[in-house]
């Protein structure tokens, strides 16, 4: 079977301090055909990309997903790391949560968030995701066409010509 490009796999990187609403996201990312990786807290979610040592891995997660009550970390403090981060700045940040307080809520897409879904995650909050993954999975591929502009071939002879 053969993917088409709208079906490429999405690495989702799921935080949750909880085992239940852990495995719960994980399911329903899993239902919608995304790669799943699924840690139980903030700093672990900075130990897999490896921003809590500055020892940059080469990790490729298109979007995270994080609770915000979380002991030690919250999930806008793992948001804060992450959009200040060069490497993973750009990687769509959903906030959860189980409590609607509007200034939380507030501050976290002020902060950079993309959404904030109310617990329990369902089905059509998954859904919502796919448009931020497209976004910039698009905006990857604008980047890379510019950067091949630059450095083409036909490009640089024709520089390189001008100074002779």
């Amino acid at each position: 079977m053969v993917m088409a490009a709208s079906e490429t796999k999405f690495h989702v990187l799921a935080v949750d301090d909880t085992l239940i609403d852990r495995k719960l996201i994980e399911k329903l990312l899993k239902t919608s055909s995304y790669q799943v990786t699924a840690v139980d807290s903030g700093t672990k979610a900075l130990e897999f990309l490896g921003l809590n040592n500055n020892d940059h891995q080469d990790v490729d997660v298109n979007l995270i997903i994080t609770d915000y009550c979380m002991p030690g970390m919250t999930g806008y403090d793992l948001l804060r790391k992450i959009k200040e981060s060069s490497s993973f700045k750009d990687i769509p940040v959903v906030i959860m949560s189980s409590d609607n307080i509007p200034s939380r809520i507030n501050r976290c897409l002020e902060g950079g968030a993309e959404e904030f879904f109310l617990k329990p995650v369902q089905l059509s909050d998954v859904n919502k995701l796919r448009p931020h993954l497209m976004k910039r999975t698009q905006t990857n591929v604008n980047k890379r066409k510019a950067m091949d502009e630059i450095v083409s071939p036909d490009r640089t002879r024709a520089r390189y010509n001008e100074l002779e």
